[in-house]
């Protein structure tokens, strides 16, 4: 995974993507002006890619897959963003006609133990947002695998959220902090937002700065809800397919240009 050289973003990023042609003058003056630590992305419109070219489905899934691997490529090396989410599979996706769930599963699969060695050589640490007991054996044994061989890793956090659903994270971290005072490990008087966080999936990563959504939908869709209180989001037209670094970076400088108070106000001059 070398980082892209100058002038070179077409070749490495993949052919149809608006690049600009000073991109690396404009990543370093986004890191100037402070990355967003965590960014995550809710990856819609493989279907309509796949649609508005007479292909089938598993086509824009496919298409999504190479999307997401420029995206990391992109974000943590050429950029140097600090952590990742990408909204891979969630509870509801269940609902889906039983085909498409299993390529779907399939293309997990392929995609993260064709990357492993790639991300332990490069320093993507690994880590899933999620249940994974009801996923394919085999799928499960290649997440376990990823998640162990980089955890030593740090340049980019990737948290790869998959049969991920909000309310039911929620609800396991209620099930645990009431089997905690059941066992007299905490106090009920004591419980407190941090006691919630510490118990989601993501307890060790940074709540998201921003939350990016692809193909002109405007919702979160059951992603991060607890997390996402004071998360700015960017919503994007662009099917996810067709989302590269360009659509990235003018995502962050539009966050950037947001002012975040957190409920404060803001001080007059």
């Amino acid at each position: 995974m070398e980082p892209a050289r100058e002038g070179k973003f077409e070749e490495f990023y993949g052919e149809g993507l608006v690049l600009h042609s000073d991109m690396p003058t404009l990543i370093e003056q986004i890191r100037e002006r402070g990355l967003p630590q965590h960014v995550a992305v809710i990856m819609d419109g493989n279907g309509r890619w796949a649609k508005k070219r007479d292909l089938p489905r598993t086509a824009g899934h496919q298409a999504g897959a190479q999307a997401a691997e420029r995206l990391i490529r992109f974000a943590g090396g050429q950029l140097g963003l600090r952590h990742l989410t990408l909204y891979a599979f969630s509870t509801e996706n269940w609902a889906r006609p039983a085909g498409e769930v299993d390529f779907l599963m399939e293309l997990l699969d392929r995609f993260i133990s064709e990357k492993i060695a790639e991300f332990e050589s490069e320093g993507v640490r690994v880590v899933v947002s999620g249940d994974l007991a009801r996923l394919p054996a085999a799928l499960q044994q290649h997440v376990r695998n990823a998640i162990e061989r980089t955890a030593e890793n740090s340049t980019l956090i990737l948290n790869v959220a998959l049969n991920y659903g909000s309310r039911q994270e929620i609800v396991r971290a209620c099930r645990m902090i009431a089997e905690h005072v059941a066992s007299g490990k905490i106090d009920p008087a004591k419980i407190d937002e941090h006691t919630i966080s510490s118990s989601l999936y993501t307890s060790e990563i940074p709540d998201p700065d921003l939350i990016i959504r692809t193909s002109g939908e405007m919702r979160l869709s059951n992603f991060l809800l607890w997390q996402a209180a004071y998360t700015e989001l960017y919503f994007s037209d662009t099917l996810w397919p067709d989302f590269g670094p360009d659509e990235l970076l003018r995502a962050i400088t539009q966050y950037q240009d947001r002012n975040r108070r957190f409920g404060a106000v803001e001080e007059m001059e």
